[in-house]
């Protein structure tokens, strides 16, 4: 079947738009889950104040994800990808289901029994996690810059606007009897609502856009067969866009693809752990009593979520995007000093210095996370995008991993900490 677009220019097909749109609706149902774990962690410290919950769910969630990503990562030349997106964000809304229902059923009690249940729906909020994340990413990378810029700013907007959400519903049902309980269920169903749209968009909307068939075509050219059923969906059904040809369904294998980005990936690595080892439990247990209350921890997590928000669109501008890859290192390594400027100015600080770490953590960690995962790919074929976008994924995971892990190390000499 001759491809009508083939010779075409991607910036002149129809649907850039609305994928753009469409890409930031799907990053928000991709981290909408665990920020709502985030944003509603004071309302598990009501309810649970002895399990350390923004620590422990976090614990829980990532393990899973990482353990996830990399069975399909090295799977993913042979993984529906339309299938693998689709089971993700369908977890997701249904596992956000049952942290309501567990809710409900256990009217708001704490004890051993609702916490494991807490945990249990968690773990499979980084099962999806895994399986959407990869896939979209690697899926993504076969496409323009500017489609995976969205979905990586859609992250970002996720995070800004749970906090959002968070500080609305706190300041509507503060004075409220179970006003802490009632604002994190209506947060909750909003996240269902969030995930069951991307379903909804992802299978009926995104595969038929013409841009979005483009690049699948093109994918489907160089050799690349996790796109079949895209373009299936699409209403393409001859199979003659495939190719047996070896020359051109040559290419590197997964561990010449890591040895050349090796620097990517590691610092990507490094970026999440240092993040994670701050971002949240720090910000809800080592900051101390400040005039804002029980509304501060809920402010330093807003202004981190709008950093990194702001962070994943500064890639935009030319002067402030990262290409030049020992750059990026020497940017990454210098974060560290964040750790003792977060350790002295929780000790002597005011909340005005905290608050402008907070952001500064929050931006370079969305700006720095773009620029790599938006240059990597650059110079590849179809398949090996897609490869390298997954093997990325899961150095960001294990980032989140370890970081998480680290994050329990500020306990360390604080009474009653365990």
């Amino acid at each position: 079947m001759a491809d009508r677009y083939e010779n075409q220019a991607p910036e002149t097909l129809k649907g850039k738009f609305q994928a753009t749109v469409i890409c930031c609706i799907l990053g928000i149902g991709g981290l909408v889950a665990w920020y709502s774990l985030l944003t509603i962690a004071d309302y598990y410290y009501h309810v649970f104040p002895d399990y350390h919950p923004s620590r422990v769910l976090t614990l829980v969630y990532q393990p899973f994800a990482l353990v996830t990503v990399v069975i399909l990562a090295y799977h993913e030349s042979k993984i529906n990808t339309r299938k693998r997106n689709m089971i993700g964000y369908i977890i997701f809304t249904i596992s956000t289901l049952l942290l309501i229902v567990l809710d409900l059923a256990t009217k708001g009690r704490g004890g051993i029994g609702p916490y494991l249940g807490l945990c249990t729906v968690v773990a499979s909020f980084g099962l999806a996690d895994a399986t959407v994340q990869g896939g979209m990413i690697g899926d993504l990378s076969l496409m323009c810059l500017e489609l995976i810029q969205s979905y990586m700013a859609g992250l970002g907007v996720a995070g800004a606007l749970t906090s959002a959400f968070r500080l609305m519903t706190k300041a509507a049902f503060e004075n409220s009897n179970d006003g802490l309980r009632k604002g994190a269920l209506i947060f909750l169903a909003i996240s269902a609502s969030i995930q069951f749209l991307c379903v909804m968009l992802y299978a009926y909307v995104f595969p038929k856009l013409p841009i979005v068939k483009f690049y699948r075509r093109k994918a489907a050219l160089e050799g690349s067969k996790t796109v079949t059923a895209d373009l299936a969906a699409a209403g393409i059904k001859s199979q003659s866009y495939l190719t047996d040809d070896d020359s051109k369904n040559q290419r590197l294998s997964k561990k010449e693809l890591l040895l050349e980005n090796i620097d990517h990936a590691v610092n990507l690595f490094l970026i999440y752990v240092l993040s994670l080892s701050i971002f949240p439990g720090f910000f809800y247990e080592n900051t101390g009593r400040h005039g804002l209350g029980s509304w501060y921890a809920l402010v330093l997590v807003a202004m981190y979520n709008c950093g990194n928000l702001i962070g994943r669109y500064t890639p935009l501008v030319k002067w402030l995007m990262f290409e030049n890859r020992k750059g990026l290192t020497i940017a990454v390594l210098s974060r560290f000093l964040l750790i003792p400027a977060f350790y002295f100015t929780a000790k002597y600080g005011d909340q005005g210095w905290m608050i402008m770490l907070v952001s500064f953590l929050g931006w370079t960690t969305g700006h720095l996370n773009v620029c790599i995962l938006i240059i990597a790919p650059k110079g590849y074929k179809g398949p090996e995008k897609n490869a390298l976008g997954n093997l990325l994924v899961v150095f960001v995971t294990g980032g989140i991993v370890v970081g998480t892990s680290l994050g329990w190390l500020w306990l360390i000499g604080k009474n009653n900490a365990f």
